[in-house]
């Protein structure tokens, strides 16, 4: 570790087991027919009275979704109360990938400007079924609206740099030299990772992950599937990545080295102070602590260089290096991400989300990154300790990442 260490959040903490994710499903499945707020909700209560922890200690929510659904208008205040928190409020926010990293940071500075000593930050987002959104325009031919269908749309069409996510892939891959071929190594990589989390029976993600998970009918009767963990991943050949083609002509990035959408949500509790994390804790002897966050932002089309600023700010702020990191986990909707993350940091990509990623288990956008955070604080647990750091990119060329430290006793 460099130099005198300059932590950005002097005493704020996860309480070790007191955090949870959903199943991740791929788009237009098990999940597709229900509402992802009323079922964040209904899991946020679940796992709290599974975990031992009494609603009434918890002071605020910070609530993340970033495609529209109904009645999310209410937000954060609507899921507290459809989660047996009823007394309590907080921000709603929607910054695209980045949400789940904001909703954190937004929580641990509440904790910090002593608004509570327990906040709730989780996320819930559906991209099946996307609103089709109509926009009025008076002054339109003949008074017509504009349409926009509100995922694929901006999934294909970055407003200010006027092109699409893919492209920024692209860009990066083209200016970096990162090659297909060390795409397709990533992309590998990744899938023989998770299957760390699917041994034993799923024993890595049953630490975390809400399962099983029943879909019943609109009247809540009829169970119609029961989802015992993540669905929709692509397995991955190394023959079967050759065969594919580029999404986009004379590129590099296909349909096997790029995420898919997904529905899904989690929740992660932060406290103040060590002994009321312990406390809350679902095992002793560990301690979680967060240490610092960053974002940047870079120029237009280059989306997936951002994750390297952002992490360098979050590694200065607690007074880290890369060397001091033990586990690094990553948002990663493109397997160029990591390429050129480990490249630069530098970071052994073996080392790096070592049971898997968004790149495998799909990216339901707010609640991505909190997922990747739970996933860091088991694997530095599973590796007895040390330093972590998640990065991910998000929409508008744009980055968040935090570290934070495991101690295990």
């Amino acid at each position: 570790m460099t130099g005198e260490r300059r932590m950005q959040f002097t005493d704020v903490w996860l309480p070790y087991g007191a955090y949870w994710t959903s199943p991740f499903v791929a788009w237009q499945g098990s999940f597709a027919g229900l509402a992802p707020i009323p079922l964040a909700a209904d899991l946020a209560r679940r796992t709290l009275g599974e975990r031992g922890i009494d609603g009434a200690q918890i002071h605020g929510v910070c609530f993340g979704t970033t495609v529209p659904s109904r009645h999310s208008f209410y937000g954060a205040p609507w899921f507290a109360a459809l989660a047996g928190l009823e007394h309590v409020t907080g921000p709603t926010i929607n910054q695209a990938c980045a949400t789940s990293v904001r909703c954190v940071v937004q929580s641990a500075m509440e904790l910090q400007m002593g608004s509570g000593t327990a906040w709730l930050a989780a996320a819930a987002d559906r991209t099946s079924n996307g609103p089709h959104v109509y926009y009025p325009d008076p002054g339109g031919p003949g008074g017509t609206g504009v349409a926009e269908n509100w995922v694929l749309d901006n999934f294909g069409h970055d407003p200010h740099a006027g092109n699409s996510m893919l492209q920024t892939a692209e860009n990066v891959a083209r200016e970096a030299d990162i090659s297909r071929a060390a795409q397709e190594e990533i992309a590998l990589l990744r899938y023989a990772q998770y299957a760390r989390a699917l041994a034993d029976d799923g024993a890595f993600l049953s630490r975390f992950m809400v399962r099983p998970v029943e879909v019943r009918d609109a009247r809540g009767r009829k169970v119609l599937t029961t989802v015992t963990g993540d669905e929709g991943v692509f397995p991955s050949t190394a023959a079967g990545l050759a065969a594919l083609r580029p999404v986009q002509a004379d590129g590099t990035v296909t349909f096997g080295t790029q995420t898919h959408p997904a529905d899904g949500n989690a929740g992660i509790v932060l406290v103040a102070g060590r002994d009321r994390a312990r406390g809350l804790a679902r095992t002793s002897g560990i301690d979680v602590q967060l240490l610092a966050y960053g974002e940047s932002r870079v120029r237009r089309g280059f989306m997936p260089m951002a994750v390297v600023p952002a992490a360098r700010m979050a590694l200065e702020r607690a007074g880290l290096t890369a060397a001091d990191l033990a586990s690094v986990t990553s948002h990663n909707p493109f397997a160029v991400n990591d390429v050129y993350l480990s490249r630069e940091l530098p970071f052994e990509p073996e080392r790096m989300n070592r049971h898997g990623s968004s790149l495998v288990w799909g990216h339901p956008q707010g609640p991505t990154g909190l997922r990747g955070i739970i996933e860091l604080v088991e694997d530095l647990v599973e590796l007895g300790g040390g330093y972590g750091l998640f990065t991910g990119c998000a929409a508008g060329d744009s980055a968040a990442a935090l570290t934070l430290k495991v101690s295990v006793n």
